[in-house]
């Protein structure tokens, strides 16, 4: 039964719904009679203050829970950069030329909408950049069943890609009053987890062999995480570091790899628990106080952003790549494709809801925000939903054709 429940979880479909349960759950609590809890269960302490991390459920949801999620991330590109996509260059230019363009051309948009405001509005130039993995790959596999498996990698590539940079930008211009000292631990805490994952030392070697994993690796990935959180950094940069420190290939006497055997482990944690409890402690915005809500400029910096931006950043720096360099797109697919993956992109979600906390403190604008991102999803949804099950139509009646062709040519 439990071996059932974790198969379903890292299912695509499986894990974006439970993904939009909880935020659909986080909105209709957050504007009940009810509100008062959900505010008070957010908004709940706890933690060692000796260490000061006595944070709040919703600090806690996006500095520690949501790390796990990021190592996930930044183990995925350490696998793609190995053994996929990303290993060669002449297939990873164009989905790469297509993130880069996904993050760029949604936050020169935003900026273009906010140019004359003033104050902390402009600070959410980074909001529009990220595509929500678990969000977007969720649509593709309810409408995508007769699309080519290679739509899902590009997706997967521009959105990993696309990921990567939303945590640059968070570590290079959201993070404030930076503490060297525990920056410097955290680097050298770093390079234990890698030596100890990619050392082939007798004594180590010993040691893993008789030392859990868990146990080894466990507290020592605790402590890095507590370093970069102190160090003014935000903490999900540390499960991306470690995910990309990942020994991503088996070795004598192993069945897999450390990589495939921790994300084997924590997808299903991640998908069942971390992202849904994310959505559920961010989601929830109260629509009584977003009167302002379609004259702020916050608002229509995000929307455009996300749904105008990623669309032209993604599709058309992408046909661009094609038609100016040796990038070609992959033959499987076809432009009207990357059209669909353009609107998926859209889709920011997580990540976008994080930077959106992190990019606001005044309350109006954090509203004004997060209703962007979530109106965006949707609209990006139906969007994507609208060509790709038009694709998926005509790649099922491509199938059935040749399929009917071959059974001619036999006869």
């Amino acid at each position: 039964m439990a071996s059932r429940i974790f198969d379903a979880l890292r299912s695509d479909l499986v894990s974006g719904s439970l993904l939009i349960g909880a935020a659909v759950v986080a909105l209709v609590w957050a504007n009940s009679p009810l509100s008062d809890s959900y505010e008070s269960m957010r908004s709940f302490t706890f933690g060692p203050a000796a260490l000061h991390l006595d944070l709040s459920v919703q600090a806690w949801a996006a500095d520690g829970l949501l790390a796990v999620f990021f190592f996930i991330v930044g183990n995925e590109l350490k696998q793609e950069l190995v053994h996929g996509e990303l290993r060669d260059p002449g297939r990873a230019v164009l989905p790469i030329a297509a993130a880069l363009g996904g993050v760029a051309v949604p936050a020169l948009v935003f900026l273009a909408v906010n140019a004359t405001t003033s104050g902390q509005a402009i600070g959410g130039w980074g909001i529009p950049m990220a595509t929500d993995i678990a969000f977007a790959l969720a649509v593709l596999a309810v409408i995508g069943r007769h699309l080519p498996p290679s739509l899902r990698t590009f997706l997967l590539t521009v959105a990993i890609v696309d990921d990567m940079c939303a945590v640059l930008v968070i570590a290079a211009a959201y993070t404030t009053d930076l503490n060297l000292a525990a920056l410097s631990g955290a680097a050298t805490a770093l390079c234990l987890f890698g030596y100890l994952q990619n050392t082939r030392a007798r004594a180590v070697v010993r040691v893993r062999a008789v030392v859990p994993g868990w146990l080894l690796f466990g507290p020592l990935a605790s402590v890095i995480w507590a370093l970069i959180y102190a160090s003014g950094v935000h903490a999900t940069i540390a499960g991306v570091a470690m995910g990309l420190l990942m020994r991503t290939r088996p070795r004598d006497g192993e069945m897999v790899s450390p990589s495939h055997r921790m994300e084997a482990v924590l997808r299903s944690f991640s998908a069942g628990i971390v992202l849904p409890l994310f959505a559920l402690m961010s989601a929830g915005i109260s629509l009584s106080g977003a009167g302002g809500f379609w004259t702020s400029a916050v608002t229509w910096g995000v929307l455009t952003g996300l749904l105008a931006g990623k669309f032209l950043g993604i599709f058309g720096v992408s046909w661009l790549t094609n038609c100016f360099t040796n990038a070609r797109l992959n033959p499987q697919l076809a432009w009207a494709d990357v059209a669909g993956i353009g609107a998926l992109g859209a889709i920011g979600f997580t990540v976008s809801l994080l930077i959106s906390e992190l990019s606001y403190t005044n309350d109006a604008h954090l509203t004004d925000a997060k209703g962007a991102i979530l109106l965006a999803s949707v609209v990006a949804s139906l969007l994507a939903a609208l060509i790709l099950g038009f694709r998926s139509r005509h790649y099922h009646r491509l199938g059935q054709y040749c399929g009917k062709e071959a059974v001619r040519t036999l006869e």
